[in-house]
């Protein structure tokens, strides 16, 4: 019989209060096999380490662990230490604001489980979309649209069997992080992830979800026209980057 791998869920934080408690408990609802869920946290001010600490001092969440981290702040580094810190299978991670559904978590396993080996969530298959119905229509037309045009620019110039570049929504089996180690900022860590991930013909599946705007707090992505086009340059010189790039291992 086929062994069930083990998940280690990474959650990288920063200012997250509100959200991390009913997230952590609705990841440990929907997965059979969990090994672990590693919360990463890049010295919140708002108290989310506490938040954390808290459940793991009350002993109901004895698969819970925390991580606080002090110097280099950044999302590619926090969630890199908790691959360092896995002891899982199979290693994943999401956004800490309820956009992406945590019992999605089963099903991108279950298709690593399956001989996959990075299944990750998104929004530009069929049957994925965005909850724009209840956004700001300012947000909306920014984060929808710009994200939208994004991705297209990268499939046209890297690889077009993988649509939802900006996910960051996945999970893999662990030993490929002994090949492939993140490399960049906020997002274009991702772009580089997938796509170094297919130049080493590892299998790589999407599924849809519906993205959703965050449940409470501020968006680390930003709102504003000048945010975007901030992120949107280091994903453009991440793409172009790529396109000269002939080892895609380590």
């Amino acid at each position: 019989m086929k062994k069930h791998l083990s998940l280690s869920v990474i959650l990288p934080t920063y200012d997250e209060a509100e959200n991390i408690r009913p997230l952590i408990e609705s990841i440990a609802e929907s997965l059979e096999h969990l090994q672990e869920i590693i919360v990463v946290d890049d010295d919140s001010p708002d108290g989310t380490a506490d938040v954390v600490e808290d459940m793991i001092e009350s002993g109901k969440y004895p698969f819970l662990k925390l991580e606080r981290r002090y110097k280099n702040p950044s999302l590619r580094n926090s969630i890199w230490r908790g691959i360092e810190l896995a002891s899982g299978d199979a290693v994943g991670w999401m956004d800490c604001d309820f956009s992406m559904p945590p019992r999605y978590f089963s099903v991108l396993l279950s298709l690593v489980n399956a001989d996959y080996d990075i299944a990750a969530g998104s929004r530009f298959v069929l049957g994925g979309t965005w909850r724009a119905e209840i956004l700001e229509p300012s947000d909306t037309i920014l984060a929808a649209i710009g994200s939208r045009l994004m991705n297209f620019f990268i499939q046209v110039f890297l690889d077009h069997r993988f649509r939802d570049y900006t996910s960051g929504f996945v999970v893999a089996r662990r030993d490929i992080f002994k090949r492939i180690k993140l490399r960049g900022d906020y997002g274009e860590y991702f772009i580089d992830f997938i796509y170094r991930a297919l130049k080493l013909n590892y299998r790589v599946v999407e599924i849809p979800y519906v993205w959703a705007p965050r449940r409470r707090g501020y968006s680390k992505t930003g709102s504003s026209f000048k945010d975007y086009f901030r992120r949107g340059r280091k994903y453009i010189a991440t793409v172009l980057r790529l396109l000269l790039t002939r080892k895609y291992d380590n």
